[in-house]
Formats: structure tokens, sequence, C-alpha cells
């Protein structure tokens, strides 16, 4: 189903993330009151404080409450309760949303958002778990954990990427040498 993007999103300006957590949580707060409910909670934690997150300003605005972040848990802490409590997820890796590939001030598109959407996919069936493929307009800058980027780093599986990825539509493929970083794109602005 094709979905519309709000005209202030697809500006896609620093503060990208605060309108789409104002309209999101904004729809989410509307339901639950409509259903009886006072609290609307989110899963954001301590590691949330350690990157640029306008989304928190909307949260905040919203009277919504993050309970994981109040109580000082970050990501680790959690995984490890989880795990205690038998949670099927808890080593699932981290997923920000596909607008976080495209770099502040590049429009963002349904089309750019799909072709991201099947790269990263394409790399998860190849066994990736913790992957992102950013968009830098024709580019994808394909970023691996360590550990990965040695098996990655064979030919035929460079080769095999690079023509996948192009029949997504991007015209040049390449691997970041840094690795994946949490929030890259958000280093000329913080």
């Amino acid at each position: 189903e094709e979905q519309t993007i709000d005209a202030e999103i697809k500006r896609n300006p620093a503060n990208r993330c605060y309108f789409c957590k104002k309209i999101e949580f904004g729809a989410i707060v509307d339901m639950a009151k409509e259903r009886g409910f006072h609290i609307v909670v989110d899963g954001s934690n301590a590691d949330d404080t350690k990157d640029y997150r306008p989304g928190a300003k909307a949260i905040a605005e919203l009277k919504v409450m993050s309970p994981l972040k109040t109580a000082g848990l970050n990501k680790k802490e959690i995984r490890l309760l989880s795990k205690y409590l038998g949670l099927p997820t808890w080593d699932k890796p981290a997923y920000a949303c596909l607008a976080s590939r495209i770099p502040y001030g590049e429009e963002i598109t349904t089309e750019k958002l799909s072709r991201i959407g099947k790269a990263e996919k394409y790399m998860h069936s190849l066994g990736y778990r913790e992957v992102r493929v950013r968009s830098h307009g024709s580019i994808a800058r394909i970023e691996l954990n360590p550990e990965d980027r040695a098996r990655f780093c064979d030919p035929s599986t460079m080769d095999r990427v690079s023509k996948q990825l192009k029949a997504f539509g991007f015209l040049y493929v390449c691997l970041e040498l840094e690795g994946y970083s949490m929030g890259s794109l958000n280093r000329n602005i913080v």
C-alpha cells in the first residue's frame, strides 16, 4: 500500500523525527484516550540520550512516558533482562526508521525508502544481522559490524551485492570502512 509522506518529513530537515513522532504518537495518544487509557509509554532507553533525538521533544510534549529511560536502563541491560524473562526478542538487532538512512536535506520519497528497504532485506538474507544501507543520492553506503566486514570483502560476495543493489536502483555501491555506527548521519549536526 502506497503511503503518503507528511510534507515536513518529506523535506527531511535535521529535526525530521520531531514531526514524525508528533504525528505518530499524537495518533496513539488520541486512540488511547478514545479507549479510556490515560497513559502511553514508549521504548526509549538511557542510550537514546547519547545521540541526537529530536523526536524526544515530541514525546515529552505529548506526555508519553519512557519508563526504561526513566529507570536508567540502557540497551544492554534491557537485553539481559529480556533474556532472563525468556523474551524471544532479547537479541533482536536495533532497527531505526528507514528515513534515518537518508541524509538531512535530501528529500524523502517512497521510492527511496523502498529501495533502502529492499537493499537491507537482501543483506539480511545473506546473514548480516546488523546492517544499514545509507542512501546518498545514487550511492548505497553499506555499514556492517566489524565481524561481518571480513566476510563481506570476499570478491564474489561484493560482486553479488553490488549487482543486486544496482538492480534495486542504486548506481554505485560502497562499503563504509568504519563499519556500522548508530546515528552516523548525525555527525554533521552534533
